[in-house]
This record gives C-alpha cells, structure tokens and sequence, in this order.
C-alpha cells in the first residue's frame, strides 16, 4: 500500500535553511519602502495639496476631492518609479481576509491605442461586486453595485506590481459591508468622547488616539506534511491525531533557539514587512512546539489593524518560498497550546498616553484614575459584547482551555491598582482630597505614585488585563481581524466616557465643584464595575462559579454568544456613538451564524470522508495482515497453540472491529445530524442546531480514531502524525 505520509516526512527531512542575503542598509533606511509615507508625500505632491492631505490624516479635516487627481499624479509617478502596473482597491470584507481587484494603468487614447492613466476618480472610489461578499442580507444577489472609497489614513503600498489602496467598502445603500468603515468610525467616536473628557484636566488637548500593539502567534509546519494532511488543507486544523510522546511539556521550545530553517523565514519576512512599513520588533518561538510570535512597535488603532491584515498574507506567501505552511488557526492541533493575538490597547492625546501611570501633578493622577475606571465600566457593561467580537468557531477551540483566558471576560488590575480603586471607593471623600483656593485639588492618595513602577505581577488567565500603561486584550483570535474586538472596544470606552462627562456636568450644574463631581462620579463607577474585576485564578472552577453570581456572562455556545450584538444595549450603544445602525448589527449576525455553520459543516465532512476513506480502509487493512499472521499460527502450530501465541493479535483484531464499527456508526449520525440541520432556514436556529447536534459527534469519531492510531502499523498509517508534524527537521 502506498503510503505518501513516509513520502512527505522524507521530503521533508531533506529541507536545508534557504539562504538569505541580508541587505546592506540597516532596517531604518529601508523602512517603508515600498509605502507612499509622508516623505513621499513631500517629494511626489505640490506643497498645498501635501499640506491638504496631511490636514485630512492628522485632523480628520473632510477630504477636499479637488485634490484627487494631483495626489494621483504623484502615487502614479512614485509606483512608475518602482516597476508598478497595475492598482487595487484593498478592502476587508466580511470573509474575514482581504479583498483587491487588479486594474492595469490604461485607458483608450481615443486614437486607436492605449495611455497609461490614472485620475483622482479611479484613487477615491471603485465599484466592486457587492453581490459575492457577505452582506447578511442587506444586498440580494441581483443587487450588485457596491464602493470601495480611500482611507487617507492609511498609506497607499506596493505589493509585487500594483498599488494597493486601502478602502473602505460600502453598500449602494450605504451600510458597511466590512471591518474598516465600523472601525474607522469607532475611533471618531473614542477620540470625541475621551477629548471632551481630558478638557477637566487638559483643556489644550486637541484629539484622543487609539492604539494597537497585536502580538501575531502562529505555527508552521512542512510543505509537504501539510499537502499529506486533507484536513489541515481544507480546514486549517487536525481533525484527528494522537499526542505526541514529546510535545509542550518539558517548556523547553519557548524562547528556545529558534529552528536555523525558521530563523531564515523570520529574517527574510521581517525585511518585507519593514519595506511595507510594518515596524516588527519582537520574534520567538512560542510554548508550543513549531509554534511561533511576532510583534511589532504598537501604531494608531487604523494602521495597526491595516498592517496585521497585511502581514498575515505576507506570511503565508514568505512561508511558501521556504518550504513551510503557516497555520493561522487558533487550536490545528489538539492537546498542545493554540494561538492567539494578544491586543495592546490604550488611549494617546497628541501630549501623552491617558492609560499611562499618574505624572506630576494632582490633575494628572486624577486623570489617570478617570480613564482607568471608565474602561472598567466599559468592559463591565458589555463583556458579553467584548466576547462576541472575539469569538468564531476556530477560536471556540482555544478559549476556556488551561492555555488561554477562559470564555469570560474579566480584568485584572494587580495589587496596587486595585487598593488604589479601593482605598478612593471606602475612603471618606473629604479624606481624600482638599480644595486649596485655586490651586486645584490636592488628592491624598499615597499608593498613585507607586503605580508608575512595573510593580503588577502578569495574570496569564486574564482576558483583559491592565499591564503599565495599555490593556491587554488577550483573548482575540490568531486569524481574527483585529478590527471585530477594537470596534467594540473603543465604542463601548467612547459610550462609557460620554456617560461619565454627562453625569460630571450634571453635578457641575448643580453647584458642585468640578474635581469633586468628578470624584462622586469616579467612586460611583468603580463600585459598578466591580463585578469584572477580578485578579484571581481564571482557569479555576471556582471562578466560573463567582462569574455567574456577579452577572458576568458565562455562556460557551459559540452561536449564542454572536447573540450579544443584537441586545439592546448594544444597539444603543452602536447607535448612540453613530459606530452601527440595527439593520448593519442584524446583518452581520446572519454572517457570522451563517460562516459558524459553514465552518463546522466543512469539518464534519471531511472528518466524514477521512474516516471511511483513510482511517477505516488502512484499519482494516492491518486487521486482514493480523487475521492472516492468525491463520497461519494455526496452521503450523494448532488452533491451541496458536491460540497462545496470537492472544495480542487477536486482541487488536477486535479493538479495530469495535472501533471502526463505532466509526462508521458515528459517520451515519454525524452525517443524519447534519442533513437535519440543513433543512432549518433560520441562520441563528441553523448554527445553534450545527453546535449542539452536529460538531459533539466529530469529538466522540476523533477518540476512536486517536486510538486506532496507536495500534494500526506506523507504516500503513498515511496521515502525518503530530510527532512528524510537530517537530522541524
């Protein structure tokens, strides 16, 4: 029997590290190459129409479209520069990847042949098909138009020959059809609400800035150990597979040497990704083996999210030239630690980082205070929210795990942040601070100054932890876009803010004086959000136990989860912050019940098809090898004798009929299951049916096939094992 397992871990073992020249220039002087940055900007634009631009990025000033054509001018004689043919607009639809339709720099001379062209229109706006992306139902099928409109804020780059644009994608009717358009809103929404906050203590502040520092983990595994496994092929994880005897346990691959074969893939992404302007300053191996992160300089919220998109493509293009497959699911192989990105998030004005520890003066550490506690409030409000935008059904598998913060969402503050809050809840108020004339406010809080220092131990069982200076949202998924969890996030800070300045004014109206109302305010909301702070154990059961006592949402059912967009308090949230209108909400739930139902109904039939055409055939195959070493003790020894010497063989011959009859009646269920839940038209009905009916069986088929794995002969198992795909060679 063939076996093209022993093909692949051959050709595999062959691989030598592909050799990469380290250019001459140090990583600053290439940095951004290939990206119409501002330097760019200067070179290629007249000096009015750069200052416009600059004016748009920086301030948020309304694109002056009068501009557009010489702005273009100058992208299309920089790309001309640099072997440049084509452009694209580069979206992010609701597939969860990028989106660009090639367009060649031509147009008809008039005269019988062509110019190369490219006009003001072209850079603002394009029609893509609406009709083949997601939509959840606000665009029919025989409605098709859709725009693509530029995002100033995000700089124009060079990808092999084209230009590519970053867009914005819209429907005819005007509601977003990806993660840009929300997100971009999102920010407005943070940047009103904290600037209008940070005038009690600011008052020259001009704008609020989201940043994003993602930490991107990820595994790599053989070309050709990959191309021999269906199931990581077509869905992007192990459906079956029994440990390895070595796998994560002695903690030796973590911060390990990293693999000379990796290190040449590393060097040769990190040039790309530096010439596209995506600053990566951190790379290691991870706790699992083959398992690997990288992390670059944190950016404004927009960008960041731009450039994680990108560099995940990069990967799996780089990946490809050395010989490696990157696996961007969160959990490809069972029993060992998944992947996940970790977002750095926090709140810039053009002066300094809100989130940073308390400075100098009594405003600046009552400011500190202010955006600490109303992020609380925030993700109090609407943890459930917070997990529906990081969940999916790849990234159900990790969360919950001992690897990973658990499926829900609770912050963890450390000791001194969390006497802090503490001591200014119980403390009597006129101990806390005193007025002196018009000095300001004098707070009596002995324990801020500490908070400067890195004196917080890391929860690793956080989801959303307060790590310095920025949160950490720990719980996103390694493929997800970040944009799902930032547009929640920076919404839900930019409602809790404008509560927070509405409730101050109140108080202000009433007489009460402004550092005092801001305190009755600030005392208020950390008595309310106390329910999600939480600095223990979140892997305990314990806790799962006290989450649901204090409110907290619990819920595990993926499908369910999705339902927490649909709220009430989500919609007003959404609406009130002019993030998402209810019919926007309502659509992308239809996708996200309909991509949950899709992927699950991918995996159960190629578990189907693995199971009776590889696991089964190759089953029984060794049971026929075994049945006739059997036969033949017989006949040279006697049915008695024989019967002695062949107890282990008959022995297997029975597991591999007890289990591959298990099998194939787990198939039938699985299959009946699945045709059951077909026939439902509700999407969220559908998804729900597909998580409790459907994916249980695939668990309950792996353990038999897991099993036989151990007691089938190595050489007629022709799937790749886990100690072979694990481990570099």
């Amino acid at each position: 029997m063939a076996n093209l397992r022993f093909d692949a871990v051959a050709s595999a073992s062959k691989k030598r590290p592909v050799e990469v020249i380290a250019p001459v220039e140090r990583p600053s002087e290439y940095f951004g190459k290939k990206v119409f940055n501002r330097q760019k900007m200067y070179k290629y634009l007249p000096a009015d129409v750069y200052e416009k631009l600059i004016d748009v990025i920086d301030n948020g000033a309304r694109l002056d479209r009068s501009i557009a054509d010489e702005v273009a001018k100058g992208m299309k004689q920089w790309a001309d520069e640099n072997g440049v043919t084509h452009y694209t607009h580069w979206f992010q639809p609701l597939t969860e990847g990028t989106a660009e339709k090639h367009d060649a720099f031509i147009e008809h001379d008039g005269k019988g042949g062509m110019i190369e062209e490219f006009s003001g229109k072209l850079l603002v706006q394009q029609e893509p098909d609406a009709s083949s992306f997601p939509s959840g139902g606000i665009r029919n099928t025989f409605e098709a138009r859709g725009y693509s409109a530029w995002d100033p804020t995000s700089p124009v780059f060079i990808m092999d020959d084209t230009l590519c644009i970053p867009t914005i994608f819209i429907s005819y009717t005007g509601e977003a059809l990806d993660y840009k358009a929300p997100l971009l809103r999102a920010l407005h929404a943070v940047n009103v609400a904290a600037t209008d906050v940070c005038h009690y203590f600011y008052p020259d502040v001009k704008k609020v800035q989201s940043n994003l520092g993602w930490e991107q983990e990820y595994f790599l595994v053989d070309s050709d150990l990959y191309a021999a496994r269906p199931d990581l092929v077509l869905t992007g994880r192990t459906l079956m597979g029994h440990d390895s005897a070595k796998n994560q346990q002695m903690d030796d691959h973590y911060f390990g040497t990293i693999p000379e074969r990796v290190q040449a893939f590393m060097k040769d992404l990190e040039i790309q990704a530096l010439e596209l302007g995506i600053p990566c300053k951190t790379r290691h191996n991870e706790v699992a083996p083959n398992q690997f992160e990288l992390a670059p300089i944190f950016e404004e919220t927009n960008l960041a999210v731009d450039h994680n998109m990108l560099l995940m493509s990069l990967m799996k293009k780089v990946a490809r030239k050395h010989g490696f497959q990157v696996l961007l699911h969160e959990k490809p192989f069972d029993g060992i630690n998944g992947s996940g990105k970790h977002n750095n998030w926090s709140l810039s004005t053009d002066t300094g980082v809100l989130l940073h520890g308390p400075g100098k003066t009594p405003e600046d550490n009552l400011r500190f205070v202010v955006f600490i506690v109303e992020t609380l409030m925030a993700v109090y409000k609407h943890n459930g929210l917070l997990k529906a935008s990081i969940m999916s059904a790849t990234n159900a598998h990790r969360l919950g795990a001992n690897e990973a913060p658990p499926a829900i969402i609770s912050s963890f503050l450390g000791k001194q942040l969390s006497d802090l809050l503490d001591h200014i809840e119980k403390a009597d108020k006129n101990d806390l601070f005193k007025l002196e004339g018009k000095k300001g406010v004098d707070l009596d809080i002995p324990e801020i100054p500490e908070i400067m220092l890195d004196n917080t131990d890391r929860n690793r069982t956080s989801p959303f932890a307060f790590t310095g200076n920025r949160f950490e949202f720990r719980a996103v998924g390694s493929e997800a876009n970040c944009a799902s969890a930032m547009i929640v996030l920076n919404t839900a800070v930019a409602e809790a803010l404008t509560n927070f300045k509405k409730r101050v004014d109140a108080l202000i109206a009433k007489g009460e004086e402004k550092n005092s109302a801001i305190l009755d305010v600030v005392r208020e909301d950390i008595k309310t959000s106390a329910p999600v702070h939480f600095d223990g154990n979140g892997y305990s059961d314990e806790w799962v136990e006290e989450a649901a006592k204090r409110g907290l949402d619990c819920e595990k059912s993926c499908p369910k989860i999705f339902e927490r967009y649909l709220d009430k308090d989500s919609i007003k949230m959404f609406e009130d912050m002019g993030v998402m209108k209810e019919n926007e909400l309502a659509a992308r739930n239809e996708v996200k019940w309909e991509t949950y139902t899709k992927k699950i109904q991918i995996e159960a039939r190629v578990m189907g098809d693995l199971s009776m055409n590889h696991i089964i055939p190759v089953a029984t195959h060794y049971q026929s090898q075994l049945a006739k070493n059997v036969q033949n003790m017989m006949d040279i020894f006697g049915k008695d004798e024989a019967k002695k010497l062949s107890d282990r063989n008959i022995k297997i011959i029975k597991e591999i009929a007890e289990r591959t009859e298990t099998i194939e009646k787990g198939v039938e269920d699985l299959v009946n299951s699945r045709k059951v839940a077909n026939k439902i038209t509700d999407e969220h009905e559908k998804a729900i049916a597909y998580h409790d009916t459907v994916e249980p069986w695939m668990d309950k088929i792996r353990y038999q096939i897991d099993k036989l794995e151990l007691v089938v002969a190595d050489e007629l198992w022709t799937l790749p094992k886990y100690r072979e795909l694990l481990f570099i060679r």
